[in-house]
Order: structure tokens, then C-alpha cells, then sequence
């Protein structure tokens, strides 16, 4: 992928305008730019807000519309930056936005491929070099052409019979 011509705060800022969550889970060992100025923009907005580590338990039994990740991996193990971005995923948000710089960190490429997390961008200032890494469960999986009634155990019987 080439590198973006954005700035990473600049591509969060756009994520988080498209999306326009009404609940949004941060986590992130310090604030950052795009989110202050989307939560002035949308001050109805409910944030749940955590520092780098497992989710604080009142906000591990909520339900999100995205979670953002930032300036969050660097700071665990690769264990527990599976652990807390596979938890998030499967029991907190349908979507996920993760901004990591993979040489400060334990994780490459292939590992947030495996947790179903697509490269969204790439953002290089000087030697470093960050990836923003999205997850959307509607966009997940494309249904496939087989999966209906035409091809599923004699749908001409449907309805007639009892077994």
C-alpha cells in the first residue's frame, strides 16, 4: 500500500466523520487531536475512555458503534494487545479503527490480519512509519451466491411435507 498524503490525525478525524458514532470507546495512553475535535463537533456523543491494558470492567459489559485504537499496542505485550483488541471486536464493537506504529511494537502486519483487521493507510513523518488497520463487521464477509433457498435441500418440497 502506498503512503497517504494525509496526516493520521487527519484520516481519524474523516473516519470518525463518516461513522459519526453516538457511542465511541477510546483507547489510548494519551488524547489526541481528532477526537477532541469530534467530540466538540458532537457533543451528544457518549465516550468510554481507557488507558493501554484490559478494559476497565464498566466498560467491558457496554456495547460500542466504533472503537478506537491509538498510541495503545506499543505499550503491551503482543498477548495482551490480542487479548484486548480480539475482546473488543467480538464483544464491544461491530467496528474498530487501530493506529500503530508496528516497529515500536511487538506486531506486524499479519497479526492484525488475523484478527480480520484490513490496512486501511499508511502514514511515514521521518523514520517512523504508522498503520491505521480498520474492522467492519458489515464488511467483513460478502454473502455468498449459494447461501439461499434455490440451492438449500429440495426447496421445491418446502411447505409440503412434514418429516
Amino acid at each position: 500500500m502506498t503512503v497517504s498524503t494525509h496526516t493520521p490525525q487527519q484520516a481519524l478525524a474523516a473516519l470518525l466523520d463518516e461513522l459519526q458514532p453516538s457511542r465511541l470507546l477510546v483507547i489510548a495512553a494519551s488524547g489526541f487531536p481528532a477526537l477532541d475535535a469530534f467530540l466538540q463537533a458532537h457533543p451528544h456523543a457518549t465516550l468510554g475512555m481507557a488507558a493501554p491494558g484490559p478494559l476497565p470492567a464498566e466498560l467491558a459489559g457496554q456495547r460500542f458503534d466504533l472503537a478506537v485504537i491509538v498510541d495503545c499496542l506499543e505499550h503491551l505485550t503482543r498477548r495482551e494487545g490480542l487479548e484486548l483488541l480480539g475482546g473488543i471486536r467480538n464483544l464491544n464493537a461491530s467496528r474498530l479503527a487501530v493506529l500503530a506504529d508496528l516497529a515500536a511494537s511487538p506486531w506486524k502486519e499479519t497479526d492484525f490480519y488475523a484478527l480480520a483487521l484490513q490496512k486501511a493507510a499508511t502514514f511515514q513523518r521521518g523514520e517512523q512509519t504508522l498503520g491505521l488497520f480498520t474492522y467492519d463487521l458489515r464488511e467483513y464477509k460478502q454473502v455468498p451466491d449459494w447461501l439461499n433457498a434455490r440451492f438449500w435441500a429440495n426447496p421445491q418440497h418446502f411447505g409440503k411435507y412434514w418429516w
